[in-house]
């Protein structure tokens, strides 16, 4: 059952994370030392300031997100999916910065009980109120299984499309000028890579899936393009994504501790483990059908930024992603969320697979954006 890609004798690990060649696109130096590593070292650690230097920038930036608020019942709109690094920022924002967050949840029909439960302690702790989003559910399950049936390992697009493209709407319909995104480098340096995550706002890619495998017209599932909220948001609408973590001292253990400790925040066994079609996605399906553990991408960057020993994470990579003991309820749970057999989950997971290239899409033009951003100092590495 398994896809066992560290057996093929081409196989080949990083010397310094623990990234490795089920990223076809990776490079090694002469010291067997990934590009992954030399674009932390050479591209994102010289624009980091887990420091004083960014908290001044943070505090600066806080001045203006209140400003711009100013006689609003907001002035920002914070996106939480119960995980810890939307839930970490969140505390941190609210009791240290004094902001006054629109807490905003989109329920695609995945939440895990435990999620629910940590944003509920969050929020009611906080003396917030929590806007949630719930997706059409028929719209959301056609589209899901529209991806199974590509062949293609993106299973987790209809999730994270909503979530982004219902996000920024909200931002647009309150006129509110500063989205707050919990991405960071402490623990997201390592890029994934593009053949098992390619980008989830190519429409064009979106609309050929849609066209082929859909079968009914999706009235009530948002959607956005990349175009919305890379241009016409930023630039026409003026609204800003800014992304605090980045200009913290922001630690995953301490993180954990201190949500624990003020919350009763319970933690995940795995990042993004706060859904539970991820928690099913990336800890069995891409392992088992395609052969790509994300854990490497997240050990990698815990690696390369003090958090963790390569040691460490080749110990824990021995282990398998998914509890062996439980699998066959989570498999039986995903097909009748779905509404097919068991049967035909299984024949989705042996089918021919696909890559974005066997459906029309423009990647061209997303590599050219991310050149052209980086060279006006707007993104500081390119994204594969």
């Amino acid at each position: 059952m398994l896809c066992e890609q560290d057996t093929n004798s081409d196989f080949k690990r990083c010397s310094n994370c623990v990234m490795d060649t089920s990223d076809s696109a990776i490079k090694f130096d002469h010291n067997d030392v990934c590009d992954h590593c030399h674009d932390f070292k050479d591209k994102i650690e010289p624009n980091w300031f887990p420091n004083e230097v960014g908290k001044q920038k943070l505090e600066l930036l806080v001045e203006n997100i209140k400003k711009a608020g100013r006689n609003k019942e907001f002035d920002c709109i914070l996106g939480i999916s119960g995980g810890l690094d939307s839930s970490f920022m969140l505390h941190i924002l609210v009791t240290e910065f004094g902001l006054r967050p629109l807490v905003f949840h989109v329920d695609g029909g995945w939440n895990s009980e435990l999620a629910v439960s940590n944003i509920q302690n969050l929020v009611d702790n906080l003396g917030l109120d929590l806007f949630t989003e719930v997706i059409d559910w028929e719209d959301m399950r056609d589209f899901q299984l529209a991806w199974f049936k590509s062949g293609l390992p993106l299973l987790d697009v209809p999730q994270d499309h909503a979530f982004v493209a219902t996000l920024y709407k909200f931002a647009a319909k309150y006129n509110i000028n500063y989205i707050i995104n919990g991405g960071n480098i402490s623990t997201e340096c390592v890029r994934n890579p593009l053949e098992w995550f390619y980008y989830g706002t190519d429409m064009f890619l979106i609309n050929d899936i849609i066209k082929r495998y859909c079968t009914r017209p999706l009235k009530n599932y948002p959607f956005s393009s990349i175009f919305y909220h890379k241009i016409y948001l930023p630039y026409i609408r003026k609204i800003k994504v800014i992304k605090p973590l980045n200009l913290i001292e922001y630690n995953k253990k301490i993180a954990i501790k201190t949500l624990i400790d003020k919350y009763g925040w319970t933690s995940y066994s795995q990042k993004h483990f706060e859904s539970r079609f991820t928690k099913f996605y990336e800890g069995f399906w891409l392992p088992t059908r395609f052969g790509f553990d994300t854990r490497k991408v997240q050990f990698s960057s815990l690696i390369l930024t003090g958090q963790m020993t390569r040691n460490e994470a080749l110990r824990l990579l021995e282990i398998p992603s998914y509890d062996k003991e439980t699998i066959h309820d989570e498999f039986s749970y995903i097909a009748k969320k779905l509404d097919i057999s068991e049967d035909q989950l299984w024949k989705y997971h042996s089918m021919p697979k696909k890559t974005y290239r066997d459906f029309r899409n423009i990647a061209a033009v997303f590599d050219l954006g991310a050149k052209i951003l980086k060279k006006i100092g707007v993104e500081t590495s390119i994204k594969r």
